[in-house]
């Protein structure tokens, strides 16, 4: 299944790959109990716990529905289930009193570690055949593709 030429456009090629990356991802949240829903949500708030951002930067249950294109209802029940596991913490916004920030636990942010390092492992020969310059390349040109798919929502 590797034909050439105009009959594969980049939305085939994109939807195969993206299976292929689905089937590996499973395996690899497998060990610690996430489904990929929560598995994307795990990641969004890893992250933003690893970035380095002042107290004002805080992530919140809305800002977490926004990231992942979800209801804020269903984020709080993927949240629910990561908070079960010991791997995220709820707290109270210094800055609103009414919103909800969300961090990693310790337990999070060594899961976090098991977890980055099991997708590199999942993932990495699917891209074995490019060199180092056209990882790079490509992930420059899903980033702008995706921005702009966002400018245009």
């Amino acid at each position: 299944m590797t034909t050439s030429g105009p009959e594969r456009d980049l939305g085939s090629l994109m939807v195969e790959l993206t299976k292929l990356i689905r089937r590996r991802s499973l395996t690899a949240l497998e060990p610690f109990g996430l489904s990929p829903a929560q598995g994307r949500a795990f990641r969004v708030i890893a992250h933003h716990d690893r970035a380095e951002h002042d107290d004002t930067d805080e992530l919140r249950l809305s800002g977490l529905a926004e990231r992942l294109r979800i209801a804020p209802r269903s984020t709080t029940e993927v949240v629910d289930r990561l908070e079960e596991l010991g791997l995220v913490r709820r707290s109270p916004s210094p800055s609103d009193r009414r919103a909800i920030s969300l961090t990693l636990t310790d337990k999070g942010r060594q899961v976090r570690k098991s977890m980055d390092q099991a997708r590199v492992e999942g993932t990495g020969d699917l891209f074995g055949a490019l060199t180092t310059a056209e990882r790079g390349t490509l992930a420059h040109l899903l980033t702008k593709a995706l921005d702009d798919a966002d400018d245009r929502r």
